[in-house]
Order: structure tokens, then C-alpha cells, then sequence
């Protein structure tokens, strides 16, 4: 990404509080609305920059795309890997653990999230191999406790484990979904939500 020396900002605006500005508004605009049909003309018409003044702070649009990913992608991997590391006594279920650092990580930037899940990147290009990148290492820590959680169960199957882990993903995708059109539900609240939710499933299942 090439980000020039100059630190002036626009309207009176310091550049650092500009470029907070832009990415904010790109990774909106990314996650509601995907890499394709996003343009660096209508982020910059959002934030009230011109779209020259964007490419100057920020380079081509997949550098831009690039400088909302990487905060978010770093994030939610140091978010997931405390909260599947913390053994306290008393501590809730993993799985509950690492909703409530999802949330927390994407609490104010709800579409983000979407951002790295973007199924419109260019093939082949930075942008998709950096997304992978991160869903690959989230994945991955699904996959580990997963395992864990069926072999708890008496389960060693791998393909349970495989299976397991791709119905989180779509969970955690549909609850963030969920989240995003409920934006008075706080983090700590949609953390709440999913322990009912879980026992009520816990429940219907010891039913069944």
C-alpha cells in the first residue's frame, strides 16, 4: 500500500483523522456491499474527499480494500485465539467465548466481518489471497476446537469435524447478520443472546 509523507489533512481535517474517516467508510461499503460493486468514487463522495485525493492516501482500490482487511483480519485472529486460550474457573463453553470476542472485535464495524468473507474479490489477486489468508487461520481455529469438542463427545470422525466446522462459519455468519440489522444489541448482550439460544438448542436436542 503507498501512503505519501504528507501529513495535511482536507477542510481543516488532520490527515490521520481523514484516513480514519475513509476506512471507515470503505469498510462499510465493502461489507454491505461487496469488493465489486463498491468504488473509490462513491467512498470518497461519503466521506466528502475527491476520489484523486483518495488514491493519493491510499493507492488503487484494492489497496484501500487491503487497509480494511488487515486490521480487522489481525483482530479477530488475536480475538478468537484469547478467548479459546482462557481456562478461568467458571469461564463459558469456548464456543460462547469466542461469539463474545467476535462481537467485541466488531463491535462499531459490524460489517466487517463481511469484508473478509467477500465472495466478489478479484480471483487471483492480493485482495482474495490476503482474505483467504485470514479465513484460512480462522478456519483453522475451528477446526481445533471442533475436533476437541467431538472427541469430548466420543465422536473421532474427521468428516464430523469438517462438517462441524463449516456449520460455525455459517453461524457466526448469520448471528453477525443478524447483529448487523439489530444495531441497538450490544456485544455483550448478542453474547447473552447465543448462551440462551445454546441451551434452549441443548434442550430441544435432550427432547428429541
Amino acid at each position: 500500500m503507498t501512503i505519501l509523507p504528507s501529513r495535511a489533512g482536507t477542510k481543516g481535517v488532520p490527515r490521520a483523522a481523514r484516513e480514519r474517516q475513509v476506512l471507515a467508510a470503505a469498510t462499510a461499503g465493502f461489507g454491505r456491499h461487496g469488493y465489486e460493486a463498491t468504488t473509490v468514487a462513491a467512498i470518497a463522495a461519503r466521506v466528502g474527499v475527491t476520489k484523486a485525493l483518495l488514491h493519493h492516501y491510499f493507492g488503487s482500490k484494492q489497496d484501500l480494500y487491503l487497509a480494511c482487511l488487515d486490521p480487522v483480519g489481525d483482530r479477530l485472529l488475536d480475538g478468537i485465539r484469547a478467548a479459546m486460550a482462557e481456562h478461568a474457573s467458571g469461564a463459558p463453553p469456548t464456543a460462547l467465548r469466542v461469539l463474545r470476542a467476535l462481537f467485541t472485535v466488531l463491535d462499531g464495524q459490524r460489517e466487517a466481518w463481511f469484508v473478509l468473507y467477500d465472495a466478489t474479490l478479484p480471483p487471483d489477486s492480493d485482495a482474495a489471497r490476503r482474505a483467504a489468508y485470514y479465513r484460512g487461520a480462522i478456519d483453522e481455529l475451528a477446526a481445533s476446537g471442533t475436533a476437541e469438542l467431538l472427541a469430548a463427545a466420543g465422536s473421532g470422525d474427521p468428516l464430523d469435524a469438517d462438517a462441524l466446522a463449516h456449520a460455525w462459519r455459517g453461524l457466526c455468519t448469520a448471528l453477525v447478520r443478524w447483529w448487523v440489522n439489530h444495531p441497538d444489541e450490544s456485544p455483550e448482550a448478542m453474547a447473552q443472546r447465543c448462551a440462551r439460544l445454546f441451551t434452549a438448542g441443548r434442550t430441544l436436542l435432550a427432547d428429541g
